[in-house]
């Protein structure tokens, strides 16, 4: 509720890092289970083989060090997120939720811009892990009918004067401006991150590390807009699009993440806001230049009446709410709804085999293209497509 914000430097660890094998039990793909069906919604089917893609994208490619009973367990949960997903989704339908085409386009626009890929890079990604753009397309569909079908229900939340005051009363401790620094950073890493969408000019060895993160101190030295070129040349995906931005830290955060004490120091001393440090070597090998955005040496305590305050409760309030409804609207759904899970049939018929091993890191990968709108293969989520890894500087 305050001012504080987590800072978490990241690094785009995979972008559509999807993998549609089934796979044997000998741990070799196997198309014919790739095109069995899990489960089926008011009778459209969830196949195996998305099942097995989004575990891919869970375990980062590794699922073929899972145990048989691992697997058979995370394919049961993934099962039922996808039904759950299904379910909204025809719900959406049934009450004209549905996005127009236009929307569908904007929301894969932005999805590229944020992921910092040019056109030619999304699509050859899109290629080589075998997805079709009207998969993309169908999941944009989804995620965006969910997103009104809940929208439509939250839209009748009502949070009054009592309930912020009666919060903040009761939650005074949480509204405090810490003592800390906002900061915005730009940073080069002598790996070579191409495969996870890095495009600006990636520094791929100690050496051009080197080069690239003294070129970069230069052209700021220079009077260069800091977040401008560290939308142009920063390697750290995560904030490309924020133009470096890492938000509010505390001290302790900042040792959290790795920050040599000596940095620490300075930027809570006698670093002026608006500067910049020169660049710093982290024991990870990676090169970094920090700006020091804003300073607070004293914390705050907020009042009710403080800018924001209320706003935030309110939204605060609002966010509690809407999990609640979004629950009692997946619930109700669920039952309206008839579903027929043939994965945990077949488990209970035949305890003995559980399912076959995950397949290897080269199994064949078919290529994946969208089902017809009367039996959809719900495929993994949009928003998951540009997976996430947190870091701290110290460990990467």
């Amino acid at each position: 509720m305050s001012k504080t914000k987590l800072l978490v430097l990241t690094v785009l660890a995979a972008v559509i890092a999807l993998s549609f094998s089934a796979c044997s039990k000998d741990g070799v793909a196997d198309p014919s289970q790739a095109n069995t069906v899990a489960a089926t919604v008011d009778g459209r089917s969830i196949m195996t083989a998305e099942i097995e893609r989004q575990i891919s994208l869970q375990a980062g490619g590794k699922q073929s060090q899972l145990s048989q009973l691992q697997m058979a367990q995370a394919r049961l949960q993934v099962l039922d997120r996808l039904i759950q997903r299904e379910v909204l989704f025809q719900r959406a339908e049934k009450e004209k939720l549905l996005p127009s085409e236009d929307e569908i386009n904007s929301t894969l626009n932005s999805q590229k811009q944020s992921s910092g890929m040019t056109e030619e890079d999304f699509a050859k990604n899109l290629k080589e892990q075998g997805i079709t753009i009207d998969v993309l397309k169908e999941e944009a569909r989804k995620d965006l009918a969910i997103s009104r079908l809940q929208d439509k229900y939250a839209g009748k939340i009502s949070i009054s004067d009592r309930e912020v005051e009666e919060y903040y009363n009761n939650n005074k401790q949480q509204f405090v401006n810490t003592r800390g620094v906002g900061l915005a950073m730009i940073m080069v890493d002598p790996a070579d991150n191409s495969s996870q969408g890095i495009a600006n000019s990636d520094a791929k060895n100690e050496t051009e590390a080197k080069i690239k993160i003294d070129g970069i101190y230069q052209t700021l030295k220079g009077g260069a807009d800091f977040a401008t070129v560290a939308r142009a040349k920063s390697e750290d995906a995560n904030t490309l699009a924020k133009g470096g931005d890492l938000g509010w830290a505390t001290e302790e955060d900042l040792k959290q993440n790795g920050f040599p004490q000596d940095l620490i120091t300075r930027l809570f001393g006698p670093m002026e806001v608006g500067s910049f440090t020169d660049p710093i070597h982290f024991n990870s090998g990676r090169w970094y230049i920090f700006k020091l955005e804003e300073k607070r040496l004293q914390a705050e305590n907020l009042t009710l009446e403080s800018p924001g305050v209320r706003q935030q409760i309110t939204q605060a309030l609002v966010n509690s709410r809407k999990e609640i409804l979004n629950a009692a609207l997946l619930e109700v759904a669920l039952n309206e709804a008839k579903i027929v899970n043939n994965l945990a049939a077949n488990m209970l018929s035949n305890p003995g085999n559980l399912g076959p091993r995950p397949a290897a890191p080269n199994a064949h990968i078919p290529e994946a293209s969208p089902a017809p709108s009367t039996a959809a293969s719900p495929a993994a989520t949009t928003k998951s497509a540009a997976a996430t890894a947190t870091a701290s500087p110290a460990k990467k």
